[in-house]
């Protein structure tokens, strides 16, 4: 009986060696992800009709991201990680004239996350960085209320996330995350809300394939 444990044991830690060294081989990643942005409701100072709100639509997003694994062990990994993500539609409601029809977020924000159980089937994930954010306005505002006056610019943009993979097969691997770019506010001449910056919240699942 001590031997069959014995046998267990050594067969247990063989696997476990066998796995980190799949993965030390693994070096990088390549992510595709789609889902949606989510932005709170602002209110606007000084509205033109009582309360005024500025209300976003959960923007369909796509991200595409790169990693590289820097140190790897059975318990945890640590990787460089370069998420972009794409929200081509982000449509607004509010007073007609305060604000643009729609618009376009560009968020690239070079980050370090850490990862527990990397070998495993199962590795849930954090992830921290900072990089820019770009927004660029629809030339009209809204309900036909003329030219928009706001600008399209980058600004700075805080990235933290978290989320879970799962390998189904080989070197691949599902992911779900989340993840908040915190962000500067988009140009709003006509509906100042009294913030400098919003949370932009991704809530995506894709694929990941390592190599």
């Amino acid at each position: 009986m001590a031997e069959r444990r014995l046998l267990v044991a050594a067969l247990a830690v063989v696997t476990i060696l066998a796995a980190s060294a799949s993965a030390q081989d693994e070096k990088n990643e390549l992510v595709g992800m789609i889902g949606r942005i989510f932005i709170s409701d602002q209110g606007i100072q000084n509205p033109p009709v009582p309360d005024a709100v500025i209300r976003s639509g959960a923007g369909l997003t796509f991200e595409a991201a790169y990693a590289r694994h820097l140190w790897v062990t059975p318990i945890w990994a640590i990787s460089g990680e370069l998420p972009a993500a794409f929200n081509l539609d982000e449509k607004l409601n509010a007073p007609q004239g305060t604000v643009p029809i729609n618009y376009r977020q560009y968020f690239i924000t070079p980050a370090a996350r850490l990862n527990l159980f990397p070998t495993t089937a199962f590795s849930p994930w954090v992830s921290f960085g900072a990089g820019v954010a770009y927004f660029s306005q629809n030339k009209n505002t809204i309900y036909g209320g003329g030219p928009n006056p706001g600008k399209s610019g980058a600004t700075s943009a805080i990235e933290g996330g978290f989320g879970l993979d799962v390998r189904v097969k080989g070197r691949f691997s599902i992911r779900g995350e989340v993840r908040d770019f915190w962000s500067g506010e988009p140009d709003f001449p006509n509906a100042p809300t009294g913030h400098s910056r919003q949370h932009n919240y991704f809530v995506g699942g894709g694929v990941v394939y390592r190599f």
